[in-house]
């Protein structure tokens, strides 16, 4: 028998998106989209028009991070997970060291050891909820770790390994559901990449990466040098840094983007920059999953999934349920009722509840949503 709960207007959310990615576009992002219906959209992306829009994207990021001098943008197709080839092709010499600790973070990781041109990375793990980050290591010539790992709501620190930086070693960082909802120091990072569905509230298929001066040589000279034994490594196009920056320069990417992502995109990064930039943001997110985490720490059927408070995230928030509440029924009457995409990570597998709760995120949303959640449990 199928239950029915409604609940009532006037503890729902204005807008019932909470997806930890594709995360909640705003309407004024949709409205750029139209403005820029005749203008932008349907036109080249190596004329003026598209390419002021790239332009005023990396300017914006570039203000918003704060960037260091020396630091890049780039951008280009194929979203993180395409960086990670790009990374194994173009900026690990020859062996990387990887902290995994949930499914994305582990997949960067599988990505090196099975390029058939690099050695077995170094892989330094803990169990789902904690993390782990890698230790300076002997012959590794690149630290990688995720700064948020989405599948489990987990926010790592970002500093070098110590020792690292004098070994020559660059730090790359997965930035792509922290970037623009969790604090950053940019110049503890060589590479800190991410992708728009998260916290720029845009779609999915683009990447975007910080570049630092040492991560811009390492890339020129692994793509043009002979590598282990003596045959120059084969880097494709698509996986050449080098061939993304040197585009991203001329504001532009190496193949055609979607446009109607670089308009919301641009939008998004203004927004954020006109309310405060980063400290605003991460402010605003770290309040959303504050209301959340108090919630659940007071219910008596939910508690944080990740038991150090230290190591909660502040852009996913994953809350476990007592096993008499069943998550998959709470998550299909919250659906019923316009409260969408607060799963937990499916190869978790956990009776979890995941939110989202990046800068687009109101946090009285955040307030209403637990009051949904508590009207549903009280009703089943």
């Amino acid at each position: 028998m199928t239950t029915t709960v409604k609940i009532p207007d006037s503890i729902k959310p204005e807008d019932g998106r909470f997806g930890s990615g594709p995360s909640k576009v705003r309407p004024e992002q949709i409205a750029a989209l139209d403005a820029g219906a005749t203008t932008l959209l349907g036109t080249s992306h190596r004329q003026l028009p598209v390419k002021q829009l790239v332009g005023s994207i990396r300017e914006g990021l570039h203000d918003f991070f704060k960037l260091p001098d020396g630091y890049e943008i780039a951008l280009g197709n194929g979203g993180a997970s395409a960086f990670w080839e790009i990374a194994c092709a173009s900026l690990i010499t020859r062996r990387a060291a990887f902290g995994t600790y949930g499914s994305f973070s582990a997949k960067f990781a599988a990505s090196a050891a099975n390029a058939p041109f690099l050695e077995e990375p170094a892989i330094f793990s803990s169990e789902p909820g904690t993390y782990r980050l890698p230790e300076l290591t002997e012959g590794v010539d690149t630290y990688c770790w995720a700064h948020n790992e989405t599948s489990t709501g987990v926010a790592a620190p970002i500093h070098r390994v110590p020792g690292s930086q004098e070994a020559g070693a660059l730090t790359v960082i997965d930035g792509t559901s922290a970037a623009g909802a969790l604090p950053i120091d940019i110049s503890q990072t060589d590479v800190y990449y991410f992708s728009p569905q998260k916290a720029f509230g845009s779609d999915g298929g683009l990447w975007v990466a910080v570049l630092s001066p040492a991560a811009i040589e390492r890339a020129a000279g692994v793509e043009s040098s002979a590598h282990l034994d003596g045959a120059r490594r084969w880097v494709p196009p698509f996986l050449s840094l080098t061939k993304a920056l040197e585009n991203s320069r001329k504001d532009q990417t190496l193949n055609t983007p979607s446009v109607a992502n670089l308009i919301m995109m641009e939008n998004q990064v203004r927004w954020l920059n006109d309310n405060g930039g980063l400290d605003w943001a991460t402010t605003r997110c770290a309040k959303s999953a504050s209301l959340l985490y108090s919630w659940a720490e007071r219910s008596d059927y939910a508690q944080p999934f990740v038991s150090d408070p230290a190591a909660r995230s502040h852009a996913v928030v994953t809350i476990d349920l007592d096993e008499r509440v069943q998550a998959n029924q709470v998550l299909a009457l919250l659906r019923e009722n316009g409260i969408v995409d607060c799963a937990g990570y499916r190869k978790l597998g956990r009776n979890q509840l995941r939110v989202g709760v990046f800068p687009s995120v109101e946090p009285s949303d955040v307030v209403n949503l637990t009051k949904c959640i508590d009207y549903v449990v009280e009703h089943l």
